[in-house]
């Protein structure tokens, strides 16, 4: 009797486990290409509820080998954003008074219908540097050059040099109006050349072969169709898609949780360096 199996019987993406010490060591030696950028950009954009929050906290709880949470992140459902400002998240060295060279922005959500959400045109307006920080985003109007929050001569460190779609794994299909949101942006960042990736979370509440064991996540069936159907609908090609669990009910670093999130974390340094030497 054939009996249907659920994961494949060999990994279709290669992750070194256990290995993670090589790539905290990348981020850490890392300095951008150009002396006149200070550090790398990372914009954030995503549905409500996707987990962009809870990717910069996780990224800081590597990085600092201890748990923080220097983005305020919501645990609850709702359909409407948690995130309202436009902030920078920093993430110190260790006890000191320095910082790595990466930052994140993290935005309000994308909802579903006008009105409602951040505005694609604010997305728009942040990647070329033009939303200063603290801007409280409006969901009904879209900043305008009149408007206090708009920074009217971006520098290079202003502009955004890596743009990340964050889905969840759990999320029911993307809306249709939402869609049309990420195209545009997308489309916008294609004109200005930031490079796009995109960061698939909720690994482990999705699929139970994850949950049961982290390193079945590129041995997942239903995550590979997962990532292949978000790549067809988002239209971010697979080799630019990665995996991640972010951390939530955890209290203690898990080295498999370390491992996938810092292999994110050099694909997004990779990417924006380049961006950065040809501006």
């Amino acid at each position: 009797m054939f009996v249907f199996s659920s994961v494949f019987s060999e990994p279709w993406r290669q992750i070194s486990w256990g290995d993670k010490e090589r790539d905290l060591q990348y981020v850490q030696n890392y300095t951008p290409a150009k002396g006149k950028v200070k550090h790398l950009r990372v914009l954030l954009y995503g549905p409500v509820g996707s987990g962009k929050s809870s990717f910069i906290n996780s990224v800081s709880n590597v990085l600092r080998r201890r748990m923080s949470i220097p983005a305020a992140a919501s645990s609850t459902t709702s359909d409407r954003s948690f995130t309202t400002k436009y902030e920078t998240h920093k993430i110190r060295r260790g006890t000191s008074n320095s910082f790595y060279p990466i930052v994140f922005n993290d935005i309000m959500g994308l909802e579903e219908g006008t009105g409602q959400g951040v505005q694609a045109e604010d997305i728009k307006l942040a990647m070329m540097g033009r939303v200063k920080e603290g801007y409280k985003f409006n969901p009904v109007s879209a900043l305008s050059d009149s408007d206090p929050g708009y920074n009217p001569s971006p520098s290079p460190d202003d502009r955004v040099h890596v743009l990340v779609c964050i889905l969840s794994a759990n999320a029911a299909e993307i809306k249709e109006s939402v869609l049309q949101k990420m195209k545009g942006i997308r489309e916008t960042a294609r004109d200005l050349g930031i490079p796009q990736m995109m960061m698939i979370t909720k690994i482990d509440e999705a699929c139970v072969e994850t949950e049961k064991n982290l390193r079945n996540v590129y041995k997942s069936k239903y995550l590979k169709k997962k990532m292949k159907d978000f790549s067809s609908a988002v239209g971010i090609p697979m080799n630019c898609i990665l995996s991640v669990k972010n951390y939530n009910e955890e209290i203690n670093l898990i080295n498999d949780v370390d491992t996938l999130i810092l292999s994110a974390l050099r694909l997004m340094i990779d990417f924006g360096d380049d961006f950065i030497h040809k501006m």
